[in-house]
């Protein structure tokens, strides 16, 4: 994981998070060098930001970009939702 883009389906008031881990495949010679959502640079994260925007907007629904953070953050929001799946399933 090299990072998380954080963001909100819906309206602002009524929304619900919906944030996304970003990662590259350990085989993936072509980006060796990335450790970090930074390292991809601002304008590819950019594209990446306006890709889920656009996706969900072809849903006929609306996602905002709160947020993007590096992969700290991705593991704890990874840790948190395990945790959280254990809690429901106890």
């Amino acid at each position: 994981m090299i990072g998380v883009i954080e963001g909100q389906q819906g309206k602002k008031k009524k929304g619900t998070r919906n944030d996304r881990i970003i990662a590259i495949e350990e085989a993936n010679h072509s980006y060796a060098h990335v450790h970090h959502v930074r390292d991809l640079g601002k304008k590819f994260v950019r594209e990446l930001e306006e890709f889920f925007v656009n996706y969900h907007e072809m849903q006929g629904k609306k996602f905002r970009i709160l947020d993007v953070r590096g992969p700290a953050e991705a593991q704890r929001r990874i840790a948190d939702g395990m945790k959280s799946l254990r809690q429901r399933r106890s």
